[in-house]
């Protein structure tokens, strides 16, 4: 299972990572990243400004600020069956990365 970009767009996300454990295979692994809401105000002034058309801005600007943070990243997949899963984090984003035990 692949996903970018979304994770701050979904409505239950502790659901979806429970659905995520149970199609996975034994063995199969999943990767799951996202922007972070706390990146650093430089970085989130750059992205913005390179982001082409202008008129989307406002979007990038949402998707942020609807972003997760590590921390909260990590909450919520604790209860979860992606609960062994390892999160990771860049100046950028956040992601979440694991395999379903064989």
């Amino acid at each position: 299972v692949f996903t970018n970009g979304s994770l701050h767009e979904w409505a239950d996300p502790g659901a979806t990572f429970d659905e995520i454990a149970r199609v996975l295979r034994p063995g199969g692994r999943y990767w799951i990243s996202d922007l972070r809401r706390d990146m650093p105000a430089l970085l989130h002034w750059f992205l913005r400004a390179s982001t082409r058309p202008r008129s989307i801005r406002p979007g990038l600007d949402t998707s942020i600020q609807a972003a997760y943070i590590p921390a909260e990243l990590g909450e919520m997949m604790a209860g979860s069956g992606l609960a062994a899963g390892r999160v990771g984090s860049t100046p950028l984003g956040i992601s979440l990365s694991g395999a379903r035990a064989a």
